[in-house]
């Protein structure tokens, strides 16, 4: 079953595929109401699907081994979302953070995606449908939810086409526009089962596989919903009538989306520390970004606090304070920003979707005259209440009606070459929006607000927020000091993508080669928008 680029992916894959195969033979034996079955009928096959499920919620957002995970995620969104940055010149300064795709680290979500969550969530989908329909639906979720982040990390993606050899020996790849398509298409087939189970008990295979809500039918449906919702909004640039449709589709469905703090969709992972927690404390590797010390600074916001710890760096400029690093600047020595601002604790759940995004959705979807979207103030201010909740914040309210605060300017006092990191008053990269709702503004202000208010409120997803960024221009980020890409990045318009794996190139060249011909402008470099990505 495995696409074969991963047909030697861990053992505990092969065990699994393995176990399976082999179970199956008595399966019409074991094939009873799935609603009643017992604990002796799950230890066999059904276990083997409820593991697998498991396995793909844990692999969405790596946390082990952890030097994975900052390849997979850290190092790509975390980073280009402006969220953090790294204080080490990994590569001599030619990394990621100025541009230079670093061939291993753009192969490892690729990798990631496919053998831990594509192949353990195709087989317990192969082996539930048209039998276990709640864990078939949840296969089709996670599916979705894993693979519109990497597609939109590369783009074109082996999604329906996968274990399906082309005449060559390869593997064809969706365009981004036919794996949207297809994304929702699965989304819908997943909403339209659980609908109905919505106000039922779940089973107790799906109860077993779920890491998230303990096996609740009604939250896997917000979280379907609110999905659905975010996938509509990513494409309204490039296809709005097709936007229009799944939004209003997702807002009118009777499950509803996200809507309290417990709602909010984390991955549990036991007592296994949160690879930030390893990142940041440990190996010191990853630090606050200087748009984060901007916009939350300049706010006071209170999640500031929540979200990093003081600098320890004994310049008197830093000590003391929320200071972040920039993307993209001179960095001779690890020890340079080391003392800058680390990431506060994390507690062993993975943030994949909150509540306080589906608020934001609805005020985004509001402003768009979107049908069942609501009020879009009401939407917004519920978005920053749902975020101060989940951080156990009071006084939402008077942050909100704030009409003064806006970002500052970011100076880093321990730049290589004094001012060469300085964002001032009047840069075109220093937000002027306040927080304050103001229905008299027009749209780009609104969505603005917004989009700078969700990208708070998202933290620390920041696959999710780059997505965003790029989507809409919105929170305004900093540019990087250090283009390294050889012309393949425009500075000015950021970076867009990652460039396809090389092992893609080496096992299943002809449909990399079909999918580079998909793409806006037919180039595999990190500068080469996506096909939602018109901005």
């Amino acid at each position: 079953m495995n696409y074969k680029a991963f047909k030697k992916a861990g053992l505990v894959l092969a065990v699994a595929a393995l176990s399976l195969g082999s179970c199956t033979k008595n399966f019409e034996e074991l094939n009873k109401d799935p609603y009643g079955s017992t604990d002796q009928d799950l230890e066999g096959d059904f276990a083997i699907v409820a593991a697998q499920l498991q396995q793909a919620q844990r692999s969405i957002y790596l946390f082990t081994p952890v030097p994975d995970f900052q390849v997979q995620q850290n190092l790509f969104g975390d980073i280009f979302s402006g969220y953090m940055m790294t204080p080490a010149n990994f590569a001599g300064n030619k990394n990621n953070t100025t541009y230079f795709i670093i061939d291993g680290w753009n192969g490892t979500p690729w990798n990631v995606a496919y053998a831990n969550v594509m192949n353990p969530s195709y087989k317990a989908g192969v082996f539930s449908k048209g039998k276990f329909d709640d864990t078939y639906a949840m296969s089709k979720l996670l599916r979705v939810e894993a693979f519109h982040r990497l597609s939109d990390l590369y783009g074109p993606i082996i999604y329906t086409k996968y274990n399906q050899p082309n005449s060559e020996g390869g593997i064809d790849f969706d365009s981004q526009k036919d794996a949207y398509y297809a994304f929702f298409a699965d989304l819908k087939e997943a909403i339209d089962i659980l609908t109905p189970l919505k106000d039922k008990s779940s089973s107790i295979i799906f109860t077993k596989a779920d890491l998230v809500y303990g096996g609740k039918y009604d939250r896997w449906l917000k979280f379907a919903n609110t999905l659905r919702l975010r996938l509509a909004l990513r494409i309204v640039n490039i296809d709005p009538a097709k936007a229009k449709a799944e939004g209003e589709a997702a807002l009118a469905n009777a499950g509803g989306l996200l809507s309290t703090v417990d709602d909010n969709f984390l991955v549990s992972i036991g007592s296994t520390t949160h690879p930030l927690n390893t990142i940041s404390d440990s190996w010191k590797d990853i630090r606050m970004g200087a748009p984060v010390e901007s916009i939350l600074g300049g706010y006071a916001d209170p999640r500031l606090p929540k979200y990093f710890k003081p600098a320890i760096d004994p310049n008197p400029a830093v000590f003391g304070t929320y200071k972040g690093i920039r993307n993209g600047i001179n960095i001779d020595d690890k020890g340079r920003y080391q003392g800058y601002s680390e990431l506060a604790f994390f507690e062993s759940k993975i943030q994949l979707m909150t509540t306080a995004e589906a608020w934001f959705l609805k005020s985004e979807a509001a402003i768009r005259n979107w049908a069942g979207a609501g009020s879009a103030q009401a939407n917004y201010e519920a978005g920053i209440q749902a975020s101060f909740e989940q951080h156990k914040l009071p006084n939402a309210a008077a942050y909100y009606n704030n009409s003064t605060l806006k970002p500052k300017p970011y100076i880093d006092p321990k730049a290589i070459t004094a001012g060469e990191n300085d964002i001032k008053e009047g840069s075109p990269y220093l937000s002027t929006i306040t927080i304050k709702w103001e229905d008299a503004a027009v749209f780009e202000t609104k969505l603005e607000r917004i989009l700078t208010q969700k990208w708070i409120a998202n933290y620390p997803e920041g696959q999710e927020a780059w997505s965003e960024f790029r989507r809409t221009g919105y929170p305004k980020l900093f540019p990087v000091v250090v283009n390294a890409s050889g012309g393949t990045v425009d500075t000015k318009k950021f970076i867009r993508r990652s460039i396809f794996p090389s092992n893609e190139y080496a096992t299943n060249a002809a449909a990399v080669q079909k999918a580079i011909s998909t793409l806006s402008v037919p180039k595999d470099v990190a500068g080469t928008p996506l096909w939602w990505d018109t901005k």
